[in-house]
């Protein structure tokens, strides 16, 4: 069974920094793809950023410029740098990791709450 377990998030003043990391166990790193999504107060969960194995990545328009995702296939890990934090990006974070072989699932992490506030 997929576990992920996330950290990093916290409170940060606008125009900070924070890395998101996300540590995978249960299964195969490498037929995964991974990525971030988010929740603000009243808002749907939105996709941040994913990557596969091979490195590709998408991001959503809002954070194209100011966040970094990446994964360190040796340590099962992804990570998302986040920069020029704005009020805007203030949501809890998930982690995601979607099988991309039959059965196709997708897992989630616990979430992590980011604020950004002066």
């Amino acid at each position: 069974q997929v576990q992920l377990v996330e950290s990093g998030g916290g409170l940060v003043q606008p125009g900070g920094s924070l890395r998101l990391s996300c540590t995978f166990s249960g299964s195969d790193f490498s037929i995964y793809s991974m990525g971030w999504h988010r929740q603000a107060p009243g808002r749907q969960r939105e996709l941040v950023a994913a990557i596969v194995s091979s490195g590709n990545t998408n991001y959503a328009e809002p954070v194209k410029g100011r966040f970094t995702i990446s994964r360190d296939n040796a340590k099962n890990t992804v990570y998302l740098q986040m920069n020029s934090l704005k009020p805007e990006d203030t949501a809890v974070y998930w982690c995601h990791a979607r099988r991309l072989t039959f059965p196709y699932n997708t897992d989630w992490g616990q979430g992590t709450q980011v604020t950004v506030s002066s």
